[in-house]
């Protein structure tokens, strides 16, 4: 009898964890999600548009189109972005195709890749623009976020830092209003040793998880 009882009240206490599980997992899938916020990765240059040349022969279009897949490839399921890029393959878009593209996905924010170019051939480091606009409110979040990214780069990386500048870009012009947006020249080309870190994939994805790291750090998101 004492065995039955014993048997009984394991069966209960079974079907107690089972419900309270169940409610659980009801709670949990009854809360509203947070909606994803859109994030427009600009990938500079492409098609008969290659951008700056590396001294060692690499290209600024493939330069960045690679970096910004490997941006889509380390925040799959990892984060509460969802992220586009204005090109997917080596073709040339417009810059006004380019913001168009921001403005109809309603994007949360912008951010533009280029690789940087000079004729000192000493010139080295990585600097990031925002608009050279009025005073706003996506301005300010552009100024917060470009430090973000740019601390992000050449403190956990060792880039030389250049710092956070305005510029009269148009993908800035035309996004500010829209969005923080900010435009990143990663390193020069025309420095060997720039050109080198550039061409190597360890290192592109490096600065991936920087610049996707300080996104996801950013309370702008």
């Amino acid at each position: 009898m004492l065995k039955v009882q014993n048997r009984k009240m394991k069966i209960q206490l079974k079907n107690v964890i089972f419900l309270l599980l169940l409610l659980k997992i009801c709670i949990i899938f009854g809360q509203p999600t947070t909606p994803k916020k859109i994030l427009v990765i600009d990938v500079g240059h492409g098609g008969k548009d290659s951008g700056a040349i590396g001294i060692n022969g690499i290209m600024e279009k493939d330069v960045v189109l690679q970096l910004a897949n490997e941006i889509l490839r380390l925040n799959k399921g990892q984060s509460n972005l969802e992220i586009y890029l204005t090109r997917y393959s080596d073709r040339l878009i417009s810059l006004t195709d380019r913001t168009k593209l921001a403005k109809a996905l309603k994007a949360d924010v912008f951010i533009s890749l280029h690789c940087n170019h000079a004729k000192n051939l000493a010139a080295t480091g990585t600097e990031v623009f925002v608009a050279n606009a009025a005073l706003s409110q996506n301005l300010r979040q552009s100024i917060y976020l470009a430090h973000q990214i740019h601390s992000g780069i050449t403190t956990n990386l060792g880039i030389k830092t250049r710092g956070v500048k305005f510029a009269d870009f148009q993908v800035l012009r035309e996004t500010v209003a829209l969005c923080p947006s900010i435009l990143v020249e990663l390193c020069f080309l025309s420095n060997w040793d720039d050109a080198e870190y550039l061409s190597e994939n360890s290192n592109l994805k490096a600065l991936a998880f920087s610049i996707l790291n300080s996104l996801i750090k950013s309370p702008e998101l």
